[in-house]
């Protein structure tokens, strides 16, 4: 009998390679360097040449550089993903990747044994990870940024995966760089938005929703969603919020939301779902590990959203595929 192509297992073996080369050149700054040779850019890098073309050979290899004549020019996936000057960069989240999560990766035996999170284990850090490890304004930013990316890329299939157009006044919860309320207003005419996120967050926020043409209709405020009295809206936003918190916690701010709703208000969801035996999507069960080391919470199936959803008082539930990293699930509170 023939024994299987053992292309799966080696392709794995060697997956953290590709990744590690990507993030070792998104930390040089190689991308934002480029068209050069590696003789040219190894002295403004402070990095052995010979190395450095080693490097950027095998990032020529991956398809995000193209090489002519010893020259080396970004392929338009990086000049779009990984530079820093792009609005659609991911660098922060690239940079996220290598320096905080490829580290606690390295403990996930432990978080398999007991159920936690590895920032202590690896940076001993307490607290939440939001503030724990994003101790400077530049980190915050950065990351902050490189999610916007995703959000760039995501938002506008969450926002029309349902009809939003009845509803008035979106106020989203931990929204970041406001990604889903703009994207919301720009396809919604009569829409309101407003973000809510951390201090610090804030003025991230307000530079992407300045750049925006709802910006008339767009605001960003600070606040904290477990604990401040949340804005008056008739459709609140979680946008990769509840998969960070723990079962009591998201059923805390369920309510939270469903108290604070008028009768006929929604809650749209944007999340990666799970298939319902829990096997896939692949990238869905790869960020559900990635939450084992990182936070308390999980990704989720549609039929666990609904659960959790009509135990905090929604009565209608939906959940659709967006054919994107993020997916959608609408709750509406029963009209009085």
């Amino acid at each position: 009998m023939a024994l299987p192509d053992p292309a799966p297992v080696i392709e794995l073996i060697e997956a953290f390679r590709r990744s590690k080369t990507m993030f070792t050149a998104v930390s040089l700054g190689v991308f934002d360097r480029l068209p050069a040779t590696a003789a040219e850019l190894a002295p403004a890098l402070s990095v052995h040449p010979d190395a450095l073309a080693t490097l950027l050979d095998g990032c020529a290899a991956l398809g995000l550089l193209t090489k002519a004549d010893g020259v080396y020019s970004n392929a338009p996936v990086a000049a779009t993903y990984l530079r820093s000057d792009s609005p659609q960069t991911l660098r922060g989240y690239v940079r996220y990747s290598d320096e905080a999560l490829y580290p606690m990766w390295a403990h996930l035996d432990d978080a398999v044994r007991e159920g936690t999170p590895r920032w202590s284990q690896t940076f001993g850090l307490n607290g939440p990870i939001f503030s724990a490890f994003f101790r400077t304004e530049q980190a915050m930013r950065e990351f902050t940024l490189g999610m916007h990316g995703f959000g760039v890329m995501t938002s506008p299939a969450v926002v029309a995966a349902f009809d939003l157009s009845r509803f008035h006044k979106l106020v989203d919860l931990g929204g970041a760089t406001g990604h889903l309320a703009i994207a919301a207003c720009e396809r919604y005419a009569a829409l309101r938005g407003v973000v809510v996120d951390l201090a610090p967050v804030v003025p991230a926020a307000q530079e992407q929703i300045a750049l925006s043409p709802a910006v008339d209709r767009l605001d960003a405020i600070a606040g904290n969603f477990f604990e401040d009295v949340l804005p008056e809206a008739d459709l609140f936003a979680l946008g990769q919020v509840l998969h960070d918190w723990s079962e009591a916690k998201i059923a805390q701010l369920l309510r939270r939301i469903f108290d604070r709703l008028p009768p006929g208000g929604g809650l749209l969801i944007a999340e990666r779902l799970l298939n319902e035996d829990g096997v896939g999507p692949i990238p869905t069960n790869m960020q559900s590990i990635n939450m084992l080391v990182c936070t308390e919470g999980k990704e989720r199936s549609p039929s666990e959203y609904e659960r959790l959803l009509r135990a905090a008082g929604f009565t209608q539930v939906e959940a659709r595929r967006t054919g994107t990293p993020r997916d959608a699930v609408l709750a509406i509170k029963s009209p009085a």
